[in-house]
């Protein structure tokens, strides 16, 4: 099946339409509910195999999905590329191992980002603060969809280069064919 097919498959599971408002406060009229693709296991599947080849051959030592909407991509992309995965919390656990990411140590360990999708980015800007501080090394990653709302920009202010398996446009236009 084609990239075409997939943007396709993506926007029909899961375009909405209506009155949303998106985590970075903004009122959108349009929405991918990314649970609806991420709780198909052929549709994820698909997905994480169109993402494979956007991670670097070399250089990278796990993959972090940022939680909750990362937890189901990186967990299938992991089993497609064979990389470690971390689950990667909004905040540390203040209890037992008390946390931010889950699956392995962060010091000195070279990360890329897995998110499902960015808006302004500020979900990932947080987490990427957050792993740096416990010694990660975090310069790139990976979403399913950028809204081109200006995320990947504001990534690329902090030396993280998001890339996108597709845009909102393009999503847009598989979706009316």
């Amino acid at each position: 099946m084609s990239t075409t097919d997939l943007a396709r498959d993506i926007f029909n599971r899961s375009h909405l339409t209506g009155e949303f408002t998106l985590r970075s406060g903004v009122v959108a009229h349009e929405y991918f509910d990314k649970y609806l693709f991420e709780s198909d296991p052929v549709l994820l599947r698909r997905i994480a195999e169109a993402l494979a080849p956007l991670v670097p051959a070399h250089g990278v030592d796990a993959l972090a999905g940022l939680e909750t909407g990362g937890i189901p991509i990186v967990t299938m992309l992991s089993q497609v590329t064979g990389l470690p995965a971390l689950f990667v919390r909004k905040e540390a656990k203040t209890y037992g191992t008390c946390r931010l990411a889950e699956g392995g140590e962060v010091e000195g360990r070279r990360l890329f980002i897995v998110e499902d999708v960015i808006t302004s980015g500020g979900a990932v800007l947080d987490a990427v603060a957050e792993l740096r501080n416990r010694g990660g090394i975090v310069e790139g990653g990976l979403c399913v969809i950028d809204r081109e709302s200006g995320g990947l920009k504001n990534l690329a202010e902090i030396g993280v280069a998001i890339r996108p398996l597709f845009t909102m446009t393009e999503l847009k236009s598989a979706g009316a064919n």
